[in-house]
Order: structure tokens, then C-alpha cells, then sequence
């Protein structure tokens, strides 16, 4: 596999990746759950603008042919020690409404995005440096491939590269939630998921861009919303981003950008590697939609185990919707309990039964009558 001298070779590394990945470790035990506390402190922008003046700077010597325009950013620096001790800062932009408003002294709900990001990043690494099979396959490298990973890549080691990986899917999942348009931080990860941000992430951001505007809590892009009801990038945001990644790669200040980037050959994608196809078993496949689908599934389940220190609890509800016959009544009808801030824990469509927390019995009523309005019938729960 690779060049005999295992050098630099992006599809071979691709492969190796995907390869050693395999099946990736389910985390199939969460940890009890646990309350973090928070500290956020307020973002002071300049006088003529909404960028602090670090971000100005930034934007004006390293964002060329950005403009602070086209930069969308976070209110709050958030710090907080995860539950291995460590501690982490990361951006907000705090409500003042919807399931967790109020958390931290200033809302949580977008605080919550980072922390539970976080501690799934932490729960992933841990399942990738066990003695499960990702580490033992990555033991048994050959020295070619070993070749291959460490001429390509910045870091070498495939373990540490895939979890790397899972630490970029976290940072986007964070720099996403700066833009609004999902009221939870359930649907937040669903909906990007299912609207394919993470992919597009992977092949437009340039190396080096998402983790130097995720420390100054900017994200230089715009949505729009699809036919569908998902989201995506305006045009001008994925013009912008390959002239800035083009303009990078032509001129990389970085030497890990260089390493990656620099050996192209002519009008070459610069695709991330974990989103370049390859061939397994003589199959084709892509690594970073299972990586994606592990981490979100994780994330959602996570959100049961996280609190904030001072968010406001709620208890989840079961009732019914009897006339719900397919994934399309369920669809709407988890679209509709998000949208009034309610978190979705559970629809069965055999059952007919909806588990779902709400803020409020205000906000239950409001979002029961809404799906109502929708055609169907809310059965509530029994007193």
C-alpha cells in the first residue's frame, strides 16, 4: 500500500485510516450523571463593530479576502473543568429562553453544546486508546503503512489522528450552534447531521482554519435554509471559504498546513482524509459518516447524563399520538416539540408513545396544541 518508501500518499493514508477504524468502539455505557459548573464572561466588541479587537486583527491579517461582514460570533467565553479535571474554555452565545435559559447566571443552553461536546470527546478517546480492536489494529501496522500516516499526517499515530478527528467534529458541532436556527442542542447535532454540515466542514475548511476561529469564538459562514427544512451554506460562504482555503494552501504559513497540503498534486480536492473514499473488502465506503453518526448518537445520549450547575430541570412526559402511521408524522411531530423548546427523548411509532421534556406546563400546552394544528391527535398524560 503507498509509495515503497512510505511517503506521502493521502489515499493510502485515507485507506490506512479507514482501515484500522473498522468498526468503531460504541460507547455502550454512559457514566452516571453528573452537574458542571460554568463560568461565562461577556465578549467585549470594539466601537464600530460586533468583533472584539482580536478578532479584528485576526480577520484583517490571516482571513484575506474575508471581512469581518461575512464573521458570525459567539457573545460569551465560556471555562469550565470537564470530569477528568481538565479544564477547557470554549464560546457561547447565550438565550434567554428555551429548556436551560438561565444556567450559569446567563442561559445554558448553548453552554451545554461545548460541555456535553466535551465529555464525549473524552468518553470516544478513552474507547480508542482501550485494548478494544482500533488499538490493536493500529498496533499491527506495517512499517510502510507506519510510512505512510507519518508522511501525510501531522501527528503519526492513527489512533491519535481518529481522535483528533472526533475533537474537530466536536469544535464544529460548538461553532455551529453560534448561528442559531435550532432551539435545542438535540436537534442542533441531528440537524447537522442530517443536513450534511459535517462533511461539507470536512472538505472546505482548510487545516488549521476551524481550530484558530474556534479559540476566538468566530465562524466565518452563513446558513440558509433547504427545501427540505435543513440547513446549508449560502453560496457566497463556500465561495468564500475555498479562495481562503486555495489562498492558504498556495502559501502556508503553518508548516503542519504544508505537510498536508503542500505535495498536492495539480487540481487536486484537498478533501479531509477521513472523507476521501476507499476501497475495503471490496467495498467503497467513507470513514466520516460513521465517525459523525458514533459522536452524535453519543452527544444525544449524553445530554440525559450532563447538567449544568443551575439549569433548571425537567421531567421527561410520556403521552400519545395515535394517528401517527410513518416516519413522516414522527418527523413532524419531533420538529414541532423542538421548535417550542420541549427535548425529544423517545417516539415509538408501534407504541404511538412520545417521551419529551418540557420547560414549562405553558410550553407543553403550546406545543400540544400546535401538533394538534398539524392534524394530529395528543392523547396527554394521565394525572
Amino acid at each position: 500500500m503507498g509509495q515503497p518508501d512510505g511517503g506521502y500518499d493521502r489515499l493510502a493514508a485515507a485507506q490506512v485510516l479507514a482501515r484500522v477504524a473498522g468498526e468503531l468502539p460504541a460507547i455502550e455505557h454512559l457514566p452516571p450523571p453528573f452537574e458542571v459548573s460554568v463560568d461565562l464572561t461577556p465578549l467585549t466588541p470594539s466601537p464600530d463593530s460586533h468583533l472584539t479587537p482580536a478578532q479584528l486583527r485576526y480577520v484583517q491579517t490571516a482571513l484575506q479576502p474575508c471581512t469581518p461582514a461575512d464573521i458570525t460570533t459567539a457573545t460569551h467565553r465560556l471555562s469550565w473543568h470537564d470530569s477528568t479535571g481538565t479544564p477547557n474554555i470554549s464560546h457561547c452565545t447565550p438565550t434567554t429562553s428555551g429548556p436551560t435559559a438561565g444556567a450559569g447566571g446567563a442561559g445554558g443552553a448553548d453552554a451545554r453544546v461545548s460541555v456535553v461536546a466535551r465529555e464525549v470527546v473524552v468518553l470516544l478517546r478513552g474507547a480508542l486508546r482501550g485494548d478494544g480492536g482500533v488499538r490493536r489494529r493500529a498496533d499491527g501496522l506495517s512499517g510502510s503503512e507506519r510510512g505512510v500516516l507519518g508522511g501525510t499526517t501531522t501527528e503519526g499515530d492513527v489512533v491519535e489522528v481518529l481522535a483528533v478527528g472526533f475533537e474537530t467534529v466536536a469544535r464544529a458541532l460548538v461553532q455551529h450552534s453560534w448561528l442559531g436556527g435550532y432551539r435545542t442542542p438535540r436537534g442542533l447535532a441531528l440537524g447537522l447531521q442530517e443536513s450534511g454540515i459535517f462533511g461539507v466542514v470536512a472538505n472546505t475548511w482548510y487545516w488549521g482554519l476551524q481550530s484558530d476561529t474556534y479559540r476566538r469564538g468566530m465562524i466565518p459562514v452563513a446558513f440558509e435554509t433547504r427545501a427540505d427544512g435543513g440547513v446549508a451554506y449560502t453560496a457566497a460562504s463556500r465561495t468564500l471559504l475555498r479562495t481562503m482555503k486555495d489562498a492558504q494552501i498556495a502559501h502556508p504559513e503553518d508548516p503542519g498546513l504544508a505537510k498536508q497540503y503542500g505535495p498536492l498534486a495539480y487540481a487536486e480536492v484537498p478533501r479531509c482524509l477521513a472523507n476521501m473514499p476507499v476501497t475495503l473488502n471490496g467495498q467503497r465506503q467513507t470513514l466520516l459518516p460513521a465517525a459523525v453518526g458514533l459522536f452524535v448518537s453519543t452527544f444525544v445520549r449524553m445530554l440525559d447524563v450532563v447538567r449544568i450547575a443551575g439549569e433548571e430541570t425537567t421531567m421527561s412526559e410520556v403521552f400519545e399520538v395515535p394517528d401517527m402511521t410513518c416516519s413522516h408524522c414522527t418527523n413532524t411531530v419531533s420538529s414541532v416539540l423542538e421548535s417550542h423548546g420541549a427535548t425529544v427523548d423517545r417516539i415509538d411509532l408501534d407504541s404511538k408513545q412520545v417521551v419529551a421534556a418540557f420547560p414549562s406546563a405553558e410550553v407543553r400546552e403550546q406545543a400540544f396544541e400546535a401538533i394538534r394544528d398539524q392534524g394530529y391527535t395528543v392523547v396527554p398524560p394521565a394525572d
